[in-house]
This record gives structure tokens, C-alpha cells and sequence, in this order.
């Protein structure tokens, strides 16, 4: 059975009550949440070979998120074969500033990242997972996840808001870090940050003072900065800061648009969210169910960058849901768990760990790391690198040993 994806109230009832007429059979793996996660996840677990994948979301593509739409060259790497990517700038030069003083642009002659909006590219990725193979059903609220014969052979159970219940090989969870899924695996998170954001439309002549060039400002929050991404004939600004300093935080958005002399112009959207940083020993498996992106409290702590995060772990979940979807015991199901835990850990658990560090120094010194990227090459170098996918701050603290001691000697009291 192929089901549609719906928006209105009538076609979610008709989709729902054929979903409810299939459940004699058995979903391989069921998604929830159609973020870069879940679509990832949903496509990978297609290509990998399951071929009954469900995807589920409370809204239809496309629709606004917050967020600053950053696509860095880990992020270009993750993407499915042949997407294009719905770019709305392509960033050559950034502009570093402290507390809104002392600034300096660097520049690239190859693009440093490019910046989409989020409704675009969430649609395109949703998109290329129905052309894998997966079903997408929309306007359905998931109220809870069970599983009788928890880590044995039998089926993770998706509970619907209505009352209706989908059956599952392998479930993903891409909800979002105050999600149902991931509450259900006993995600931990020990990094609460807010971040405040507006879109803010400009004139031509605006605009045109901003193409290819974003700015980064350290704020006077500890582990705070801000920034300004050009998106056509559209900025989006916004700061991240420590949840906690709610209205210092604000107060900080406030001045830094002041300073910008943006404050002339009325944003279209104004919005909040808060980003969730798993603690280090987090379990990302519970039977059937993964949990994947921010789900799983996977983001980079320092930037706190997500997409990247969001479409690798995705992918993995997936590949490793496919292959739980056909876990017949209890030693399967672990070994196929085990799996995609060792993956993570491996790979963004590294850099989320160097990332910790970076947080930590950036706090208590950001005068040290606005000196180093303007003034020592080798640091601009580095930063490029990373953006544009060449290396992660991981690899490159196991490349040079100078990096270890200088994150050790800025993180001391």
C-alpha cells in the first residue's frame, strides 16, 4: 500500500484509515519527524534495502523552522545523490566582531558555505526520500512508543494522538529533542542553549551590501555569539546563548540589530527554540527504537550546528534501522543496536567531545579566539577547512598536538 502525502483534515482521516486497514501487516521502519533527520534516516533505510518505510510528521512540507540555515561541507557530504541544494547566498568572506567592536573581514576564494532556507531544503529532502521508496503521512501526532518483547524479537508499537496504533520492525525517532521518541530511549542532555532569530527583509541596496558575506559577533554572554546570514532579498539574525539569561539574551538581539542599523526594517518572522546537547554517555538505542539529530541531543556544542549532525545521523540511523528491521532475536537486535551506537560515538561523538572543549575555552577567553582567527593565518586556515569540509576541529586535534595544549591552556582556570 502507497499512501499519499495530506495536508487537509479530510485527506488525513481517509490516509489514516487505510494506514488502519494495512496494519495487518508490518511497517520495516517507522520514522517520526520529517526534519533533515528523519528524511535522512527514512532515505537511508530505503536505500539500505527496507522496503516498507514510514515517515510521519505533524506538518506538510514545506513550513518555516528556525534556524540559521548554514550548509557546511560535512552537511553537502550527507545530502542524497544528485539533491540540489536550494542555496540562497554562497558565503566568501566572513565578518568577525567582539561585543559588536573591533572588526575584521576574511575572505575565501572558495566558497567557505553555502545558506538555504529551511522550508525548501526540509521539502527537497522529504522529497528524495518518497523517491526512495518511503511513505509519507502528515497532520498525525505520535503520543508514545512501546515494545512488548522489549529487545527480543517482537515489534516497537507507535502510538497515534487518535487512538490508532502503527507496527514496526525498527522505529526512528527524529522529533526533535523535546520529542516522545527520545524520552522513550532516555535521552540525556547536559547543554541547554536558546537561540532567538529574526527574518528580516531589506531593500535592494541593503542586500547587495551583504552578498556572499555573513557576519559572527562573540557576544558578552559567556559562550555567546550572533549572526547575520544573507539570503536574497532577506536576513536572517540571531544570537545563541546559554538557556537561563532569557532576557539577557533578548536584550542582546535588541542591541545587536541596533548596532547593525537594522532596526529600521520590520522582520516578517520572529521566533525562539532551544537546542539540546546529549550528555557524552547518552544511550541512542532502546531495543527497536534509534534516535537520531536532535532527537538525540546530536549538535555540535560550540556553534551549536545541527544539519550536519541531523543528516549524518539520520543516514546511520536508517542504515541500521534496515538492518534491525530484520533482527529475529534478542542477540540480533542488540548487535544491530550496538552497531549504530559504535557509529555514532566513533564519528560525531569524537567531535562533539573536541567540541566541548572549544565551548568551554570559547567561554571563558572569546578574545583569545577573535585575536587567533584574525591575527594567526593558521587559525583562519583551520576555520576554513572545517566549514567548507576539508576537516573537522576533531581531526585536527589528533593531526597536531598544538591544538590539544592550546584548548587544554585556554580551558584552565
Amino acid at each position: 500500500m502507497e499512501v499519499e502525502a495530506v495536508t487537509d483534515a479530510v485527506g488525513v482521516a481517509d490516509a489514516l484509515e487505510a494506514l488502519a486497514d494495512d496494519l495487518g501487516g508490518v511497517w520495516d521502519v517507522v520514522v517520526v519527524g520529517a526534519g533533515p533527520a528523519g528524511s535522512s534516516a527514512a532515505y537511508g533505510a530505503a536505500e539500505a534495502g527496507a522496503t516498507r518505510v514510514l515517515l510521519l510528521d505533524k506538518a506538510a512540507p514545506p513550513r518555516y523552522k528556525t534556524c540559521g540555515g548554514g550548509i557546511i561541507g560535512p552537511s553537502r557530504d550527507a545530502l542524497p545523490p544528485g539533491f540540489t541544494l536550494p542555496l540562497k547566498d554562497r558565503v566568501h568572506a566572513i565578518t568577525f566582531t567582539l561585543g559588536g567592536r573591533y572588526e575584521r573581514t576574511r575572505r575565501s576564494k572558495r566558497m567557505l558555505f553555502g545558506l538555504i532556507n529551511r522550508d525548501e531544503f526540509d521539502h527537497g529532502l522529504v522529497q528524495a526520500a518518497e523517491k526512495a521508496g518511503a511513505t509519507l503521512v502528515t497532520g498525525v501526532t505520535v503520543t508514545g512508543v512501546t515494545q512488548p518483547e522489549e529487545g527480543e524479537a517482537g515489534l516497537a508499537l507507535v502510538a497515534l494522538q487518535d487512538g490508532r496504533t502503527v507496527k514496526a520492525r525498527a522505529v526512528v525517532g527524529a522529533d526533535g529533542s523535546a520529542g516522545r521518541v527520545g524520552a522513550h530511549v532516555g535521552v540525556v542532555f547536559d547543554q541547554v542553549d536558546l537561540g532567538l532569530e529574526a527574518e528580516i527583509p531589506v531593500p535592494a541596496d541593503v542586500a547587495a551590501q551583504w552578498r556572499g558575506r555573513v557576519l559572527l559577533d562573540w557576544g558578552p554572554l559567556p559562550g555567546s555569539y550572533g549572526w547575520v546570514f544573507p539570503k536574497g532579498d532577506s536576513l536572517t539574525v540571531g544570537v545563541i546563548a546559554a538557556r537561563g539569561k532569557g532576557a539577557e539574551t533578548r536584550a542582546y538581539l535588541k542591541s545587536f540589530i541596533d548596532q547593525l542599523d537594522l532596526a529600521r526594517f520590520t522582520p516578517s518572522v520572529e521566533s525562539g527554540h532551544l537546542t539540546r546537547c546529549r550528555s557524552d554517555e547518552s544511550p541512542l538505542v532502546r531495543g527497536r527504537v534509534l534516535v537520531a539529530g536532535d532527537a538525540a541531543g546530536l549538535l555540535e556544542p560550540w556553534t551549536r550546528e545541527g544539519i550536519s549532525y541531523a543528516l549524518r545521523s539520520g543516514r546511520l540511523a536508517g542504515k541500521w534501522a534496515a538492518k534491525l528491521a530484520g533482527a529475529t532475536n534478542g542477540v540480533e537486535v542488540r548487535r544491530e543496536g550496538l552497531g549504530y551506537t559504535f557509529d555514532i560515538r566513533a564519528d560525531l561523538g569524537q567531535e562533539m567531545r573536541v567540541g566541548r572543549r572549544m565551548l568551554s575555552a570559547f567561554e571563558r577567553r572569546p578574545q583569545a579566539f577573535h585575536a587567533a582567527v584574525l591575527t594567526f593565518r593558521p587559525a583562519w586556515r583551520a576555520f576554513a577547512r572545517v566549514t567548507q569540509g576539508h576537516t573537522t576541529f576533531a581531526r585536527l586535534t589528533r593531526e597536531l598536538g598544538v591544538s590539544r595544549r592550546t584548548i587544554d591552556f585556554l580551558t584552565r582556570r
